[in-house]
């Protein structure tokens, strides 16, 4: 039987699968992909704590649901950091993040275009987890390139350390799973 770890999020029961990151350590993998229902009232609930804002930005591409979902709703434009360079994408500007759920470095990128928007605006970043802040702080070089003006940091569930910060406004903390050797 797989380990599942129960969680209620914005009045929505679900169990997520445990999984192993390395010899030490398991996550709760937490996907919002095709949860319609989580989305939109995880959504709603985000949008009722964070503050007044121009625009969301959110990295390629787990938090894409939730930012789309909090800028419908909030009827706000939205961006989306990708991980590489698209065609379409004039002069874009980058910065390097390391994240818990990924193996390797990667690239995060705007292009001028959303880097030009960014000027100026009051920006909420936005994504589905925050654990040890890696994708935030990439985030977070982005917008600060651009001359936008961040004005919250926000995310669904907030894991292991990240639930005791008090810079990021977030829905349910979520606990890393450490094992013994």
């Amino acid at each position: 039987m797989k380990k599942v770890y129960n969680l209620t999020i914005a009045g929505c029961e679900r169990a997520l699968p445990v999984c192993k990151v390395d010899d030490t350590l398991d996550i709760a993998a937490f996907i919002m992909f095709g949860d319609v229902e989580l989305t939109v009232n995880a959504s709603k609930a985000l949008l009722e704590k964070c503050p007044e804002h121009d625009v969301i930005i959110t990295a390629e591409a787990k938090g894409i649901p939730l930012c789309y979902e909090m800028a419908r709703q909030g009827n706000k434009k939205y961006i989306i950091a990708r991980k590489s360079i698209k065609l379409y994408m004039r002069d874009p500007i980058h910065v390097k993040v390391k994240s818990i759920t990924t193996e390797r470095l990667q690239d995060l990128y705007l292009s001028e275009e959303d880097y030009t928007y960014l000027h100026g605006k009051r920006v909420l970043i936005v994504d589905d987890v925050i654990s040890t802040g890696e994708s935030l702080t990439a985030i977070e070089m982005l917008v600060n390139k651009a001359g936008g003006n961040i004005v919250g940091k926000a995310c669904v569930l907030a894991e292991g350390k990240a639930a005791k910060r008090d810079d990021i406004i977030y829905l349910e903390p979520l606990p890393l799973f450490q094992k013994q050797i």
